[in-house]
């Protein structure tokens, strides 16, 4: 949970420093510009406050790794529920709003999490986890989105260097092969997950891997 914290409080942080220029350039979502991936944020925020107050009895059903789903295309932004995302940022008008709603319930998920017990278990998705594994599974939703908010933004902060390697970890179990040493954790990241494309020698790098990529989290 540490990480959590870490992970999402540099991820907010990032925002914070954001001028009113960069919401309206594109992030490293399809589809989507960096006030939109703003806007999802606070959707995210809200999840985790929601699914940390949905306590379950059963038996956990997926961990920090099996809670993320592979989907078989990559998104194109014109899912229903993205196309909303969109519209809501939009109706934000200013991009203080977007900031201050975000440190709003962003904080609030923050300290939610602080407080929250680690083996408790809770329910999101139809699915059950611990709170511990819940938690883990959102460092590498908050330093995917980190790498997205600052695709295209020159000086911007970075995530943190544990949340980048703890994710690449996360990703090459699902993967359920390595990246090869020679790929720093973004690159490891941002080339498995589809947000860029490898080049011709990184393509040779991953051998028999490259046939799996892009793995499509959802």
């Amino acid at each position: 949970m540490d990480l959590f914290s870490r992970s999402w409080t540099a991820l907010r942080a990032a925002v914070a420093e954001l001028s009113d220029e960069d919401f309206a350039r594109p992030s490293g979502c399809t589809g989507w510009l960096v006030r939109d991936l703003v806007c999802h944020l606070v959707i995210d925020a809200q999840d985790v406050l929601i699914t940390l107050v949905t306590p379950a009895e059963a038996e956990p059903t997926r961990d920090a790794v099996t809670y993320w789903d592979v989907a078989e295309t990559p998104p194109t932004g014109d899912d229903p529920l993205d196309a909303l995302t969109v519209r809501l940022a939009a109706a934000y008008g200013e991009p203080w709003l977007l900031k201050f709603h975000l440190d709003d319930v962003g904080s609030a998920a923050g300290r939610a999490a602080e407080l929250a017990d680690r083996g408790l278990r809770v329910g999101t998705r139809d699915q059950i986890l611990t709170t511990g594994d819940y938690l883990s599974a959102y460092v590498l939703e908050w330093t995917l989105h980190h790498l997205d908010l600052v695709a295209h933004l020159q000086d911007a902060a970075e995530p943190p260097a544990e949340g980048l390697a703890r994710s690449r970890g996360m990703l090459e179990e699902i993967a359920g092969s390595a990246f090869p040493a020679s790929f720093s954790d973004k690159d490891a990241l941002l080339v498995g997950t589809g947000r860029r494309a490898p080049t011709d020698a990184e393509n040779t790098e991953l051998g028999e891997l490259a046939a799996k990529l892009p793995i499509v989290l959802g």
